[in-house]
């Protein structure tokens, strides 16, 4: 490559554009050596009132021995019949049978909100049988069926095997968070 040379005129005009400058006496930038500090994640509000799709009505009412099942549009049927067979490990477990349909409600909300900050995948709620309930229709059942339907992060859900706890419990496939998809990004 060759040197380009510049006249005078052409010097005198680069000197007058950048203006007055001052020397600088070491090119060395000095780190600072207080660390900085770590990020704090911003956390999520807890407003379970936001978790439920009121919008969604489940009319059909169960008996004491029927199955649960519940497919999100847009996951394969197979989604169902791992769970049952239990490809997907439980991450944690509540136990709401006993409890009133409103205490219930707040429970299954706190769990589900938690259970979905952990990254939890799969888990289970035993909701009972219903055995007291009157006319043999089990309240937390019929309820826990209608709640998990409108909860926006439960993509699957199906009764458990008898060893499990049979039709007296729900595992439940959960959708994994933002932050664990942003970092399934990262490693690909």
């Amino acid at each position: 490559m060759r040197k380009k040379n510049l006249t005078q005129e052409d010097r005198d005009l680069f000197r007058q554009a950048a203006g007055k400058v001052i020397s600088i006496d070491s090119d060395k930038l000095h780190l600072s050596t207080t660390p900085k500090p770590k990020p704090i994640p911003a956390k999520r509000s807890v407003d379970n009132a936001q978790s439920l799709d009121e919008s969604i009505l489940v009319t059909e009412l169960l008996s004491l021995e029927d199955s649960l099942s519940f497919l999100s549009p847009g996951l394969q049927k197979n989604v169902l019949r791992k769970m049952r067979k239990g490809h997907y490990g439980l991450d944690a477990e509540i136990d709401l049978h006993g409890l009133s349909s409103h205490e219930a409600k707040k429970q299954l909300l706190r769990f589900l909100h938690s259970c979905v900050e952990e990254g939890f995948r799969c888990v289970c709620i035993v909701h009972g049988k219903g055995y007291r309930s009157p006319d043999n229709l089990p309240i937390l059942k019929n309820s826990l069926n209608l709640w998990l339907r409108q909860h926006r992060d439960v993509q699957a859900f199906c009764s458990a095997p008898h060893r499990k706890g049979g039709t007296g419990a729900v595992f439940v496939l959960l959708r994994l968070t933002d932050k664990y998809d942003e970092q399934n990004d990262t490693e690909r």
